[in-house]
C-alpha cells in the first residue's frame, strides 16, 4: 500500500491510477456497450453523451480541487475550457477526413473512438517529456510562452486556405507502402485481398484506416498549440494531462454534435487566437511584472472562459441565418 502514496512525477501513484481507471471505464462502456454496434448516432444522442463527457470532466475538476487544492483545480478548469475549444477546430479537420474518403457515418464512431485511444498514449508520451524538460529547464517556458504568442497572433491575421487531403504526405507515402482499397470494408481497417498479379491473399489498408491515421496526424499539429498552452498555465504534469484527457474523452460525440454546423463557428478562431496570446502573455507577465508571482488563477480561468464563451456566442449570432451542412 505504501507504493500507492509514493510520488510520481508530482502526484500520488493512486490518483494517476484512479484517474487512468476513470478512462479505461470510460472508454471501454463506449466502445463495449453504447457503440458495440456500428451505427449512426443522431445529434440528440450525440449532444446527450457529450454533456455526459462534460459532467464528468467538470466533476473530477472538483475532486481535483479537493484533492490538490483551489489553485490547482482552477487551473484543471482553464486546461480544459482550452483544451476544449481548440478541439472544436480539430473536428473541422476530422469532417474534412471523412468526406474525403466518403465515410458513412456509422464507421465514423469507431475510427474516432480508436484514434482517441492512440491519442491518449500520444499525449502522455509528449506531456511527460515536455514536464521532464521543463522542470530541467524552467526557460523552456518562455519558448513556449512565445510560440503561443506567435501562433495567436498568425491565427488572427492568416487567411483562410483549403486543405487539399489528397496532397498530403501521409496518403502518398501510405499509399506507395501499403496497397489501399478504393472501397469501405465494414468497420475494418486492414483486410486480405486477393492480389490481381499473384493470386494470393494480401494484406490491404482500406480507405477507413488512411482516415484513422490523418486523425492522429492532425491531433498531434493540434497538440503542438495546445500542450504548450496548459504548460504555461502550470507545470503540474497530471492537471497538464487530466485535463487535456478530460477535454479529449468527449470529442467524439462533440463531432457528432457539432460536424452540420462546424462552419458556423468562424470567429471562434478569433476568440482562440486571443486566449493563446493571453496564456503566453501572462507567463512574462508573472514573472516580470509581478516579481515571479502567481498570476491570480481565477482571473486567468475567467478571462479564457470569457473570450471561449464570446467566441461561440458571437459566432452562433452572426451565421443564425445559416443553414446547417447537409450529410
Amino acid at each position: 500500500m505504501d507504493f500507492l502514496l509514493m510520488d510520481w512525477l508530482g502526484t500520488p501513484i493512486w490518483f494517476w491510477l484512479s484517474f487512468l481507471g476513470l478512462v479505461i471505464v470510460l472508454t471501454a462502456f463506449d466502445l463495449g456497450i453504447l457503440h458495440k454496434e456500428d451505427k449512426e448516432m443522431g445529434i440528440a444522442e450525440s449532444l446527450k453523451l457529450s454533456a455526459f463527457y462534460i459532467s464528468i470532466a467538470l466533476l473530477f475538476g472538483i475532486w481535483v480541487w479537493y484533492a490538490k487544492g483551489a489553485d490547482l483545480g482552477l487551473k484543471y478548469y482553464t486546461g480544459f475550457f482550452i483544451e476544449k475549444a481548440l478541439s472544436i477546430d480539430n473536428i473541422f479537420v476530422i469532417s474534412l477526413i471523412f468526406s474525403y474518403f466518403s465515410i458513412p457515418r456509422k464507421y465514423q464512431y469507431r475510427a474516432l473512438l480508436w484514434g482517441i485511444i492512440a491519442v491518449i498514449i500520444l499525449r502522455g508520451i509528449m506531456i511527460a517529456a515536455g514536464a521532464a524538460l521543463v522542470q530541467e529547464f524552467y526557460w523552456l517556458l518562455y519558448i513556449f510562452a512565445l510560440f503561443l504568442v506567435f501562433t495567436g497572433v498568425k491565427m488572427l491575421f492568416a487567411k483562410e486556405s483549403e486543405v487539399d487531403i489528397s496532397a498530403n504526405p501521409v496518403v502518398r507515402f501510405i499509399s506507395s507502402k501499403m496497397r489501399v482499397t478504393k472501397q469501405l470494408h465494414g468497420e475494418k481497417f486492414l483486410v486480405k485481398i486477393t492480389d490481381e498479379k499473384t493470386g494470393k491473399l494480401v494484406r490491404a489498408a482500406t480507405p477507413l484506416f488512411l482516415a484513422l491515421v490523418l486523425i492522429n496526424i492532425a491531433d498531434l499539429v493540434f497538440a503542438v498549440d495546445s500542450v504548450p498552452a496548459i504548460f504555461a498555465i502550470t507545470t503540474d504534469t497530471f492537471i497538464v494531462y487530466s485535463s487535456n484527457i478530460m477535454a479529449i474523452l468527449g470529442l467524439r460525440a462533440l463531432y457528432f454534435a457539432l460536424s452540420a454546423m462546424i462552419h458556423r463557428f468562424h470567429y471562434l478562431k478569433y476568440a482562440l487566437a486571443l486566449v493563446l496570446i493571453f496564456i503566453g502573455s501572462k507567463i512574462f507577465v508573472a514573472d516580470f511584472l509581478l516579481d515571479g508571482g502567481k498570476f491570480p488563477p481565477l482571473a486567468s480561468l475567467a478571462v479564457t472562459f470569457g473570450l471561449i464563451a464570446g467566441g461561440i456566442f458571437w459566432s452562433l449570432w452572426k451565421t443564425r441565418h445559416v443553414p446547417a451542412i447537409a450529410e
